[in-house]
């Protein structure tokens, strides 16, 4: 009886959640004052000193458990022939209650904060195709510089000579370096792993996830190095507190380009030149064809090694996955969904601009 009563409790509980999320979501100065720069600041670093730790992933431990609970549950409701439905189904709605309480409180509000570019200064307006050449030929020039660097030869690829977990350390002095020009970047106590599922992460297209429960970093580990520091840096911002896409990859971005490490940095400017390439290519194919050939061979072969390492994880599943988390983009306050990753550009040419002026 004690059950059940606790179970309507949190059913109609779940209601007024959903009601009070849509209600505070309008009001974004006022969480990023008092959630993100306030309750979740001792949340989030709650979280990493009792996670963090742990050498591998407990956050994935914990989905694989749940999904096994849900198939048991399912298993037996068919076994039971659907005996006592209404009291099952409302033992489903109280935990989900729980479960949405716990990603909003714990993490979710920042969807809702004011934006990246706002909280930074920079003043947006919309950029024209001759400010994305200029920036995209910028960076493509010191991504040509950082390859020669390493290489010492321009027709040859970017190898890293680092493990994965030597990755993970030196993802936090690029953040320490970060902080000194923008505090609110300041990250302490590491929490970042390889995922346990990172063969399932790759069939889904994914270079990892942050696990808002356990407030752990995921990586994939199964993914190219090349690019593995600013996917790191991805993930450390979503701990942060940053959570829309774009902008977890221009802090990503950041971070990376902060790094004292020219593998690091190598990694930054190339995230940035294929948003900036991409976008160039929307509005003009002339453009896009004279900066493609002004690329180093090395650095178009590790884009082309990287693009043959997606493609023979791809599966029928795949495009299924992502609709489904574009709809959770678009049910959290980012309404292009996936393209929203797009946007980085937006703000990689306003700190451009904003550069310039210091």
């Amino acid at each position: 009886m004690k059950n059940k009563k606790l179970n309507i409790f949190l059913s109609i509980l779940f209601v007024f959640q959903i009601v009070f999320v849509q209600l505070i979501s309008r009001y974004p100065s006022f969480i990023e004052q008092y959630y993100s720069n306030g309750i979740y600041l001792f949340t989030s670093k709650f979280l990493r000193i009792l996670f963090g730790w742990i050498p591998f992933s407990f956050g994935d431990l914990v989905i694989g458990f749940l999904f096994f609970v849900s198939f048991r549950f399912i298993y037996r409701l068919f076994k039971d022939k659907f005996k006592k439905l209404k009291s099952k189904l409302l033992q489903v709605i109280a935990f989900i209650s729980i479960v949405y309480s716990c990603f909003y409180w714990f993490w979710g509000f920042n969807y809702f904060r004011e934006s990246l570019a706002k909280s930074l200064g920079y003043n947006q307006t919309k950029y024209t195709t001759e400010q994305l050449t200029e920036v995209s030929k910028n960076i493509i020039q010191q991504l040509n510089k950082t390859q020669f660097l390493i290489t010492k030869n321009d027709s040859l690829k970017i190898v890293n000579p680092y493990s994965q977990e030597e990755m993970y350390q030196k993802a936090l002095s690029g953040y320490t370096n970060l902080a000194n020009t923008y505090p609110q970047f300041e990250y302490r106590f590491k929490s970042v792993k390889s995922s346990l599922m990172s063969l399932l992460q790759t069939y889904n297209g994914t270079s990892g996830y942050f696990n808002p429960f356990t407030g752990e970093a995921q990586v994939n580990d199964l993914i190219p190095k090349p690019g593995y520091p600013t996917t790191v840096c991805h993930e450390m911002a979503h701990q942060l507190g940053i959570a829309a896409e774009n902008e977890a990859n221009f802090v990503g971005y950041l971070a990376a380009l902060s790094n004292d490490d020219i593998y690091f940095k190598y990694a930054a400017y190339r995230m940035a030149f294929s948003y900036l390439i991409s976008e160039v290519r929307k509005r003009n194919k002339t453009i896009f064809n004279t900066l493609i050939n002004s690329v180093n061979k090395g650095i178009l072969i590790d884009f082309k090694e990287s693009s043959a390492f997606w493609n023979q994880y791809k599966n029928p599943i795949e495009p299924l996955i992502k609709k489904g988390y574009n709809s959770y983009l678009k049910a959290n306050n980012q309404a292009k969904g996936i393209q929203s990753y797009n946007y980085v550009v937006d703000l990689i040419i306003s700190y451009s601009n904003h550069s310039k002026k210091y």
